[in-house]
């Protein structure tokens, strides 16, 4: 799955135990209806978002993650993820009619 959209806010890197890591995205996509999505990198993906900055057009390829917990009072709780796993950076590649002309 993709999604093509733009860079609202990069998130700081998270650091939790066992050295698991963990950055978030958040980024307007470009549909009839428009969303705002965080899109988390973990692990080594987090580096994916080094090059990145606010505004950019990019295009990030994702995986839905779904997780079960129960509380400790029993009561069960069902969690969404979307997980980035690739980004692409997407430059408007419109040309003039005039740049095609040797002078």
């Amino acid at each position: 799955m993709e999604i093509i959209g733009t860079v609202k806010e990069i998130f700081d890197l998270q650091v939790f135990k066992k050295n698991f890591k963990k950055r978030e995205i958040l980024i307007k996509t470009e549909e009839q209806y428009p969303q705002i999505l965080r899109i988390e990198f973990i692990l080594e993906k987090t580096k994916l978002l080094n090059s990145l900055k606010k505004d950019d057009k990019i295009k990030i390829f994702i995986n839905l993650k779904g997780k079960k917990w129960t509380t400790k009072t029993g009561k069960t709780i069902f969690f969404n993820y979307i997980q980035g796993w690739k980004i692409e950076n997407i430059t408007d590649t419109e040309t003039n009619e005039f740049d095609e002309l040797p002078f």
